[in-house]
């Protein structure tokens, strides 16, 4: 499998599971997961940012196909089924809206504290 047909592969995946977690046949736990990666892939904000040296890239070309791979084993075959085909045939990918909102809530909380321990460093 080349690297363009990879990535097309993770891409219709993480959308496969992001539909196979608001699937009534799902099981909770499967849900749970695939929310979370799939909030994660389609995320515009990344919990590490890419200009950072190494760790920027790493995130992604790690967590996103780990966590691809456990959602992609909980998901009943059947259900994960009927959402590739659906997956393949969307033409707009889906935006985790939420996602990025919480992702960047905890860079703001992350900013704050070390604001926060510069300025008591400094004292």
């Amino acid at each position: 499998m080349g690297l363009r047909a990879w990535a097309f592969a993770l891409k219709r995946d993480a959308h496969a599971v992001w539909l196979a977690a608001r699937d009534p046949r799902t099981p909770w736990y499967a849900k749970a997961v695939a929310i979370v990666v799939a909030a994660y892939a389609f995320s515009p904000i990344d919990l590490i940012p890419d200009f950072v040296p190494v760790l920027g890239y790493l995130d992604d070309l790690i967590l996103v196909p780990a966590g691809l791979w456990l959602a992609l084993r909980l998901i009943p075959a059947e259900v994960l089924a009927a959402h590739r085909k659906e997956a393949e045939a969307a033409a707009r990918r889906p935006i985790s809206k939420a996602a990025a909102i919480a992702v960047g809530l905890v860079w703001v909380g992350l900013s704050a504290a070390v604001a926060i321990a510069i300025v008591d460093a400094l004292r």
